[in-house]
C-alpha cells in the first residue's frame, strides 16, 4: 500500500483494493414492534422486587445485629459503645441495625428506579452499592475510637453492604419480566 499527496484543488480517487474483500453488512437500526409501548429500561415485577427487598431489609439489619454481637461478645471489641454497656451496646447498635434496614429499602427504590430507566441496570446498581460501601467500610477510621474498633466497625459496615448487595441484586435480576 502506498501513500500519494495530493495538493488542495485535486481530488483523491479510492480505488477498490482486488486483495480485499468486503466482509461487512450495511448497518441497520434494530426495530421494535410497534405497540412495544417501552423505549428504554429493562421493565420490572414490582410485587416480587418489593417482596424481596423486604426480605433484604430484614437480613441486613440481622447482619448487623449479628456483627456487632459477635464483635461485643465474642472478640471483646467495643464497637459503638464502650465495654460496660455489655454484649448489645446501647442506642447506637439500634441505631445501625436501622440504617441497615434502611440501606436495604433505599437499595431497592434505586434498583427499582434503574431498571425503569436504564438498559444495564444491575450494572449501574452493582457500582453503587460497591462505591457506599466504600465509604462506609472507609467512615470509621476518621473516627476518634480505638483501631481495633475501627477495624470491627469496618468489617460489619463490609458485611453489610455485601448483604444488601448481593440481596437487592439477586432479587432485581429475577424482578426482570
Amino acid at each position: 500500500m502506498s501513500t500519494q499527496f495530493h495538493a488542495p484543488g485535486q481530488q483523491a480517487t479510492s480505488r477498490p483494493d482486488p486483495a480485499r474483500t468486503a466482509t461487512t453488512t450495511p448497518f441497520r437500526r434494530p426495530t421494535t414492534p410497534a405497540g412495544a409501548g417501552r423505549s428504554i429500561g429493562v421493565g420490572v415485577d414490582a410485587p416480587k422486587l418489593w417482596a424481596g427487598g423486604a426480605a433484604s431489609a430484614l437480613i441486613s439489619g440481622l447482619v448487623a445485629l449479628v456483627g456487632v454481637l459477635v464483635s461485643r461478645w465474642l472478640f471483646k471489641l467495643p464497637v459503638l459503645a464502650p465495654r460496660q454497656y455489655g454484649a448489645y451496646g446501647d442506642v447506637r447498635t439500634t441505631a445501625l441495625i436501622l440504617v441497615a434496614v434502611a440501606a436495604a429499602i433505599v437499595a431497592t427504590a434505586v434498583v427499582h428506579l434503574l431498571m425503569l430507566g436504564t438498559l444495564r441496570p444491575l450494572m449501574f446498581f452493582g457500582w453503587i452499592v460497591a462505591l457506599v460501601t466504600t465509604i462506609a467500610v472507609i467512615f470509621p477510621f476518621s473516627t476518634t475510637a480505638a483501631l481495633d474498633a475501627k477495624f470491627a466497625t469496618a468489617l460489619v459496615n463490609l458485611a453489610i453492604g455485601i448483604a444488601v448487595g448481593t440481596l437487592v441484586g439477586g432479587v432485581a435480576a429475577r424482578s426482570i419480566p
